[in-house]
């Protein structure tokens, strides 16, 4: 029928405006600023910097591999791997991102830096309240400001974070497992080579 989808749109929207005065579930729009709406899981703005721990410097994920530089279509990630390397969370000596920035005015939220990261080191914020009169410095986000905990990332995405730690811990359970083995192995191995002398020197006499 000629015009059928005009008449549905127009009966909803009849049915959103008449049962707005019967029912707060037809309420279609809230008085923003004071009333926000909760933002679902899925949603997705500017990337940030995921770290471990108390201390955003030690635990930050990102070791500096330059995947994320290197595959964002706009370019807008800047990097410089550190010289040096430095106890991360774990304790394990790592790189570092020496600078890490993103231009938020070029970026486009395609989440491919996400995707691409072997280290579960960026993942994407859903905070949208970023407007600022500094068109240069305000734009030009560094690891500092990019710099969120662990905790921020499972209040805004817990079902995505719930997976990665798990992903995590078994990562870090099977190289524990894999470091134990191999000591066990040296240590066997010690003993082996500090038994045979001995045994050597008994059959001699």
């Amino acid at each position: 029928m000629l015009g059928e989808g005009i008449l549905k749109g127009l009966a909803e929207t009849a049915r959103n405006f008449l049962g707005s005065y019967v029912g707060k579930d037809r309420l279609t729009t809230v008085q923003y600023p004071e009333e926000r709406l909760p933002q679902i899981e899925a949603a997705r703005n500017f990337p940030f910097l995921v770290y471990d721990g108390p201390d955003w410097q030690q635990g930050m994920r990102c070791v500096s591999c330059l995947i994320c530089e290197k595959e964002c279509p706009p370019k807008c990630i800047s990097i410089e791997k550190s010289k040096d390397k430095k106890p991360d969370a774990t304790g394990k000596p790592q790189f570092y991102p020496a600078v890490f920035n993103i231009d938020v005015s070029v970026c486009m939220s395609c989440q491919i830096c996400v995707e691409v990261c072997p280290f579960e080191a960026i993942k994407m914020d859903v905070e949208f309240e970023l407007s600022t009169d500094d068109r240069f410095g305000g734009l030009l986000w560094n690891k500092e400001r990019l710099a969120r905990s662990n905790e921020y990332y499972r209040q805004i995405h817990p079902t995505e974070a719930a997976a990665v730690d798990a992903h995590l811990a078994e990562d870090r359970a099977k190289l524990e497992a894999k470091s134990k083995a191999a000591a066990e192995a040296k240590s066997s191995a010690t003993a082996m080579v500090s038994a045979q002398p001995a045994s050597g020197v008994a059959a001699e006499k």
